[in-house]
């Protein structure tokens, strides 16, 4: 969260809330029944102090694969960002907010209700994240500014490719893929396990995490990786000190073939797991040929990465050689089909398809530098969605999108 026109966000914290769960049930009627019931109501915590404090409260998690699953726990969570995250008086500010793809109607009239009933809002505006992770692209100078483009935002817990064509999302070909940030730090968890001791198992995740996010990188062939590793191990093999948090000794983890073996998960998720055996790659490809043929070639073009999870290196130059070798293979195929059955008048050579995967420097928040972009533009005032309006025709006008005038 933070504010319109800023580059990166004033805060980032975990969609956990802490709460005193029938904390009136213990004091019972002794006290003149519901007296303290003012002060219980804020007697809770959100983000970090929400874990810090899970000894003594009942930690929540109100969002679940994007999906809000208990509104008034998010109502909370709302508040204790708007007053003591942001200090901010609702009824002076419009509010810019993002949801997943796919989201049910009914949760935008849930959150219309709640930002205009219990704050009082001035404006609101909800946004679909692909978009505004194109708009953040811009940034990158490669290509044009457009609003066209197919979007791989990878998170924590799911990963989502979104194809856009002028601004408007394709909602039939949008596919998700159950490999993530998580998975991958399980993976590199239990590629640990097998090999070092010295890790104590309390532990186990955090160093998994940190390693995750410290060493790993895309190789853009498993097999000569593996070589790499064995003839020069003294170049490649890591080693990274931990102090236990309990005896505060230190530790050493020599890091080895997890560094590429966690992010291979996209690539070949047979290694991982085998619930789910299809390539980001893949993936990727049939999204796109399942739009419409006019839209393809800009969707091929503009490939557009979001999301902490898409931020190892040399992620895109991996997802871009694969699927330009699909794309070639599948216009060589056509080729060959239509020397075969055609006339050599009749025959017209296919022009190359462009691939191109952007990676920005605004590629882990990018959703949410999108929307300062589009909130700190001068016509946003007029996108948003009145006090006034609500009050008139009710939270069904959360439905409708102004910026490219569709109902969602």
């Amino acid at each position: 969260m933070g504010y319109a026109g800023n580059n990166d966000p004033q805060y980032i914290i975990p969609t956990a809330i802490a709460t005193k769960e029938a904390a009136s049930n213990r004091t019972g009627n002794q006290a003149g029944g519901s007296s303290k019931k003012g002060i219980e109501d804020l007697d809770y915590f959100i983000g970090d102090e929400a874990l810090a404090n899970s000894k003594t409260y009942a930690v929540s998690y109100p969002v679940r694969h994007a999906q809000v699953e208990n509104w008034d726990l998010m109502e909370k969570f709302h508040q204790a960002c708007i007053f003591e995250y942001l200090r901010c008086e609702p009824e002076d500010h419009c509010f810019l907010l993002t949801e997943a793809p796919l989201n049910a109607p009914e949760n935008r009239e849930y959150t219309a209700e709640i930002f205009f009933e219990s704050f009082g809002v001035k404006g609101l505006y909800i946004a679909v994240q692909a978009v505004l992770a194109l708009a953040a692209s811009w940034t990158s100078g490669k290509g044009e500014q457009t609003l066209t483009g197919t979007v791989i935002d990878s998170g924590d817990g799911v990963t989502h490719v979104i194809p856009v064509a002028d601004g408007y999302v394709i909602g039939s070909s949008i596919k998700h893929i159950p490999i993530a940030g998580r998975d991958i730090t399980y993976f590199v968890q239990q590629l640990l396990r097998e090999r070092e001791n010295s890790i104590p198992p309390e532990e186990s995740l955090e160093v998994a995490k940190r390693i995750k996010e410290t060493y790993s990188y895309v190789c853009p062939d498993i097999v000569k990786e593996f070589r790499k590793y064995e003839t020069e191990g003294d170049k490649w093999i890591k080693r990274h000190e931990f102090i236990n948090a309990l005896t505060k000794k230190p530790y050493h983890v020599d890091v080895g073939f997890e560094r590429f073996l966690g992010p291979e998960i996209f690539f070949n998720p047979e290694i991982a797991s085998s619930d789910f055996l299809t390539p980001l790659p893949d993936v990727v490809d049939q999204v796109i040929q399942s739009c419409p043929i006019d839209t393809r070639r800009g969707l091929y073009k503009h490939i557009v990465l979001s999301g902490g999870s898409t931020m190892f290196k040399d992620f895109a130059r991996r997802l871009n050689r694969d699927i330009k070798k699909m794309v070639d293979a599948r216009l060589a195929h056509s080729q060959q089909v239509s020397q075969a059955n055609l006339s050599s008048e009749a025959q017209i050579k296919a022009r190359q398809i462009e691939v191109n995967v952007v990676s920005h420097r605004k590629q882990r928040y990018a959703v949410w530098f999108g929307g300062s972009l589009l909130a700190d533009t001068p016509d946003f005032y007029s996108y948003c969605h009145t006090k006034a309006q609500y009050e008139e025709y009710g939270p069904s006008i959360a439905r409708y999108n102004k910026v490219f005038g569709s109902i969602l």
